[in-house]
């Protein structure tokens, strides 16, 4: 009876991850989409009126820094969702099994909360820059509204930093994010497809 009770809980636990990294995964194809969009067509329309009409967009270099900014931060969430992030190897590498996923653990669980402070301190910054009714020189809009994406990366990132967390606490595998399985653990007579 308990056995069943603790799959089920299992169960729901990895039911909310998968809908919480379907959430994610949506916001971040939209918004990189968008943006990497809209920064090719503001390039583009930059380059020919200046080369065709000899005259630039003037707030075309503006626009494309908060296009920037979103791209980066957004992608931040992107990159951990999909276990792309940078890691550094060379100790763990040379670890066993049970040691590296130790440490896996301790990794994801420290940065999701460096990640959640990271957004706390974003956030505390961006309501300066409202307080201060900071507007941009060329668009002239209000900059914390650019801005406000910093702190939403920085939590989406947190998200998929704690969803590492609990995967790695629910599997025996050692895992990157909630569906990429480390390569080392993969189990190649079972054709893992998330290998």
């Amino acid at each position: 009876m308990a056995l069943v009770h603790s799959w089920r809980k299992r169960d729901s636990m990895k039911n909310i991850l998968a809908k919480v990294n379907s959430i994610t995964a949506k916001i971040e194809k939209v918004v990189l989409s968008l943006s990497i969009m809209f920064m090719m067509i503001n390039t583009t329309a930059n380059a020919l009126g200046r080369y065709i009409f000899n005259q630039s967009i003037y707030f075309s270099e503006e626009l494309n820094q908060f296009l920037m900014i979103s791209v980066t931060f957004i992608g931040l969430t992107y990159a951990v969702r999909n276990g792309r992030n940078i890691r550094m190897t060379a100790i763990y590498d040379s670890l066993s099994h049970k040691k590296k996923k130790l440490l896996m653990i301790m990794i994801a669980i420290t940065t999701s909360m460096l990640m959640f402070l990271l957004a706390y301190e974003a956030y505390v910054y961006v309501m300066q820059l409202k307080e201060i009714n900071r507007q941009s020189p060329a668009l002239q809009i209000q900059v914390y509204l650019v801005y406000m994406i910093v702190p939403v990366g920085f939590f989406m990132a947190g998200i998929q930093f704690f969803i590492r967390f609990v995967q790695n606490l629910l599997h025996e595998e050692i895992y990157l994010s909630y569906d990429v399985i480390e390569e080392k653990d993969c189990d190649s007579t079972i054709g893992d497809q998330a290998c």
